[in-house]
């Protein structure tokens, strides 16, 4: 079965760079998206960014020209760079991936990523 396994998340004061990372495990998985969602604590969950097969890539207004998505397609994995951090970008990050051809979600369990001087 699917897992997805993320790591990077901690706390950096308002203007650093955390990198996050989600691996993809289940044999002969293919996935026609993945990317990163968050939820901070009273808000629903949000999307961050997201990465096709093709590429195609789609950021949250609130992080375009800070954040960068970006996918190592041969290993299932996806990555967040995250620049210039806020204290409003606190909040448990998840990744997400769509598995395919038969489509199915699947979540990561959060990792917690705290902007705080």
């Amino acid at each position: 079965q699917v897992q997805l396994v993320e790591s990077g998340g901690g706390l950096v004061p308002p203007g650093g760079s955390l990198r996050l990372s989600c691996a993809a495990s289940g044999t002969g998985s293919r996935f026609s998206v993945m990317g990163w969602y968050r939820q901070a604590p009273g808000n629903q969950r949000e999307l961050v960014a997201t990465i096709t097969l093709g590429a195609i890539i789609n950021y949250a207004d609130s992080v375009k020209g800070r954040f960068t998505i970006s996918k190592d397609g041969a290993k299932n994995t996806v990555y967040l760079q995250m620049n210039s951090l806020k204290p409003e970008d606190t909040a448990v990050y998840f990744c997400y991936a769509r598995r395919v051809p038969v489509p199915r979600d699947y979540w990561g369990q959060g990792t917690q990523v705290t902007v705080s001087s």
